[in-house]
């Protein structure tokens, strides 16, 4: 009654679903059993809703497969969260969110909401507790002790020492996760990859 459902073709609701209007699920799509979708809410071309999800963008070939929060966020193209993987949206102050903006090289007001934004090619750690207002690069490997910091560059390996993907790992890596869904990395994607890799 709040909003349109759309449901692609050759997508799956898996038994036990809650979905409140609106929600897209594109072609291919899935929503793991039991999953909550409180509207707002797109999941990509071959990509895996689980958990919670509230106002949020899932790219294409990107997984949340599992339970955990996701609300108010984006999550770019082939992401991965691991099981358990929780965002906070609210700061316990209920005060303004300040997200990290790369145009202007300083923080900006997002408003009383906001989660993460996460680059293409990143993927997260089971259990990972993502803090409010979070901004993480292109082909991040994001895992660490306790709540994580809200800003991680391209390319970043971890979050305690902040040490760089190594870039031929990097790739092995997408690779893989390619693989699984029947796709292979691309000339272009690599040429893009490296300029970020070499100018971040």
């Amino acid at each position: 009654t709040d909003a349109p459902i759309y449901i692609g073709k050759n997508a799956l609701v898996m038994e036990g679903c809650i979905i409140k209007g609106g929600l897209a699920m594109c072609e291919n799509a899935v929503l793991k059993m039991g999953a909550k979708i409180y509207g707002t809410t797109t999941i990509g071309v071959k990509s895996v809703g689980g958990g919670e999800i509230k106002n949020a963008i899932i790219n294409d070939y990107s997984n949340k497969a599992h339970d955990g929060y996701l609300g108010d966020s984006v999550i770019g193209e082939w992401c991965n969260l691991g099981a358990g993987t929780t965002n906070s949206n609210v700061k316990n102050s209920a005060g303004n969110v300040k997200l990290w903006s790369y145009y202007s090289n300083s923080y900006i007001n997002a408003g009383l909401k906001c989660g993460v934004i996460m680059g293409d090619y990143s993927r997260a750690a089971i259990n990972s507790a993502i803090n409010t207002g979070s901004n993480y690069g292109v082909c991040c490997n994001v895992f660490g002790v306790g709540l994580l910091p809200t800003v991680l560059h391209h390319f970043s390996w971890g979050t305690q020492i902040m040490s760089k993907y190594i870039f031929e790992k990097a790739l092995t890596d997408i690779s893989n996760w390619k693989q699984l869904k029947g796709k292979k990395i691309s000339v272009e994607e690599i040429a893009i990859l490296k300029y970020i890799f070499d100018n971040n």
